[in-house]
């Protein structure tokens, strides 16, 4: 397999080799508990000092405090507990202190759970409100000049982790000015160090949060800075360490790995700078509009870090995207990593107004800045290369052919020959993808309503009218479709191959054989697919990687079989073990069914790129009856 080109910097980096020299020293020599008074406490307390005075320049902190977190997610729980206790503690003594708690409606959810979660442990009763942002992911200040005066607390972030969006902070400062605004204000700088400049004791800003693991130290390690004069209240209290404002031992390691990155900072010679970075993006980006001529971007590059693209090309979903990449080695994102299993538009972009094509298809492709010319290179090779394998049609192997689209809960099915195709009941969000694929094929769409179609005698007596797609027959029932070989215009019912639809049980019978394949439009007992004589019940075996290479050597005669799409396997072609794999994609798995179940001995092995369709399809071929049905847990991922 290619070695990775690592393309999600927004979700976590790599760490600098100087950053792990740094952590393994402070674990190997300098191994001290910094509150000791002894001489190796000493020397841990002096990695302490030299990191915190090293955040203190590069952050502009002045006088304000900087304290040692577990990452960005304890900062912001810090921040807004020190607000909300000083907002109760000012409403107790008769200040109005504002009732509303707005924060930006493309902040982090971090932030706008951290709020609700406060606000009702503290019973402050609050109201929160998210403050609009434009189409291009910027903070409305015309809206936020309204709510000011109300506002006890103010959330924004600096830069947005999945549009890259840069927001107005001058703008935002002089709105709360200007409204005599009371408020507090945390802005999330996760995004910001290294990217942009800082000088946090020369703005509004009370709480600014940062968190290591975004540039290159490790994870676990993170900075709160606080104005000098704000409020603030300890999260966690116990042993006094950080002075008493931060209880627990500290995280040595992770701090002196995080002194070795301010180091770099400092020096200033490690990290691109923004034009070099700039200059990157748009090499990618033009990369990028060769591989998907049809591409839209997301956000305006003029007001957007130089590190981050975030884009949707029309008729190809997020997740096809990201499996193509990720089959070419190729690691991107779908949006924030931590929001990342959950199958869902962004609502980042729902909230910049885009449609829901491009806030449901949305990818986003993030750099360091340790990228340079040579990883930039390899990165739009491997680019190209996937645009190239997309364009591959994905009906290539058998006429006809039989493709499972998904959607809505339902299914969709598309029967197909070198020319042209037939689509039966498609779900409707799946209209766009169909067209789709059917233009990138050079398919021609036939209509199935047409009243001039060819008749077919089926076994029952009856004629139905029918479809000739590449040699076979497609039937129109008024339940339903059959798939088969017609001979002299009579569909046997030993020759039909797949029923399409909710055909009455008793007519079936007496139309198709039991070992014909019965296509779900919505799943019965979990299966997209079944064959009259499935049995009920039967899961995948499992195969582990550690135990795949015997199971192979001792079955030379079995079928690996790789249920990845067609265009990730024309982006990374699948061997393990020394074997090559047969591309078949789950999609496509109905169609090859028949000749599977037709060698019940032989041991098929469905491999995919985390283990999840793998473990589909050999269900799905075990409730069918075939009892060697495998799947590699983990797949590729894990290989």
């Amino acid at each position: 397999m290619a070695s990775d080109i690592y393309l999600d910097a927004n979700a976590t980096s790599p760490v600098l080799p100087s950053a792990i020299a740094a952590a393994v020293e402070a674990m190997e020599a300098q191994f001290g508990n910094p509150s000791s008074s002894h001489a190796t406490g000493l020397r841990a307390r002096r990695i302490l000092d030299t990191t915190r005075a090293r955040a203190r320049r590069v952050l502009g902190a002045g006088p304000g405090r900087v304290l040692f977190t577990s990452g960005a997610t304890e900062g912001i729980q810090t921040a807004v507990l020190s607000a909300l206790v000083a907002v109760r503690e000012r409403r107790a003594a008769g200040e109005d202190c504002g009732d509303l708690l707005v924060y930006g409606a493309t902040e982090h959810k971090a932030v706008s759970e951290s709020l609700a979660h406060w606000n009702r442990l503290l019973g402050t009763g609050l109201t929160l409100l998210a403050l609009p942002v434009d189409a291009a992911g910027r903070h409305r200040l015309d809206v936020l000049r309204d709510l000011a005066p109300r506002a006890a607390m103010v959330c924004t972030m600096a830069a947005n982790n999945e549009t890259g969006a840069i927001s107005d902070l001058d703008g935002i400062a002089r709105v709360l000015r200007e409204s005599g605004s009371k408020a507090y204000w945390m802005v999330d700088c996760v995004q910001a160090l290294g990217k942009l400049p800082l000088d946090l004791a020369n703005t509004r800003i009370d709480y600014a949060p940062f968190s290591g693991h975004k540039l290159h130290a490790p994870k676990g390690i993170g900075i709160l800075y606080v104005r000098d004069g704000a409020p603030y209240t300890p999260l966690m209290i116990g042993g006094g360490q950080e002075g008493g404002q931060r209880s627990g031992t500290e995280n040595m390691a992770g701090i002196a790995a995080l002194g070795a990155v301010l180091a770099a900072l400092e020096e200033g010679t490690t990290f691109r700078g923004h034009a070099e970075l700039a200059a990157m993006r748009d090499r990618l980006a033009a990369t990028l509009r060769d591989a998907f001529p049809a591409i839209v971007f997301n956000a305006p590059f003029e007001h957007t870090l130089p590190t981050t693209l975030n884009f949707a090309v029309p008729g190809v979903s997020s997740k096809d995207l990201l499996d193509l990449f990720d089959a070419a080695g190729v690691r991107v994102s779908a949006g924030s990593a931590c929001s990342a299993a959950k199958a869902a538009p962004s609502y980042v972009l729902d909230a910049m107004g885009l449609p829901l094509w491009r806030s449901g298809g949305a990818v986003r492709l993030s750099i360091g800045p340790l990228a340079d010319d040579a990883f930039v290179d390899a990165a739009c090779a491997r680019i190209r290369h996937c645009g190239e394998a997309l364009r591959a049609s994905r009906f290539k192997d058998g006429s006809p052919g039989v493709m499972q689209v998904s959607g809505d809960g339902r299914y969709g099915w598309i029967v197909f020959d070198a020319t042209t195709c037939v689509v039966i009941d498609p779900p409707r969000d799946q209209l766009e993808r169909i067209a789709a694929l059917a233009r990138d094929a050079g398919l021609r769409v036939l209509d199935v309503d047409v009243a001039d179609h060819a008749t077919v005698e089926l076994d029952d007596g009856s004629h139905a009218p029918c479809i000739v797609i590449g040699g076979a027959v497609l039937a129109r029932l008024p339940d339903g479709w059959l798939l088969g070989d017609a001979d002299a215009g009579h569909l046997r019912r030993t020759a039909v191959r797949h029923v399409f639809g909710a055909v009455d049980a008793g007519r079936l019978a007496r139309v198709a054989h039991d070992g014909a394949v019965i296509c779900h439009g919505a799943d019965v007992d979990g299966l997209a697919w079944a064959t009259p004589r499935a049995r009920d019940g039967g899961t995948a075996g499992q195969l582990h990687q550690d135990t795949l290479d015997v199971f192979l050597r001792r079955h030379e005669d079995a079928l690996l079989v790789d249920v990845r799409e067609a265009f990730e396997a024309a982006a990374g072609p699948m061997v393990l073990h020394g074997r090559a794999a047969r591309n078949v994609p789950l999609s496509r798995l109905a169609e090859h069914v028949a000749g599977w179940l037709a060698e019940p001995a032989r041991p098929i092995v469905f491999v995919c790129r985390s283990g999840n369709r793998s473990a589909k399809a050999a269900t799905l071929l075990r409730r069918a009856g075939h009892a060697q049905a495998w799947t590699v847990v983990g797949g590729l991922a894990l290989a």
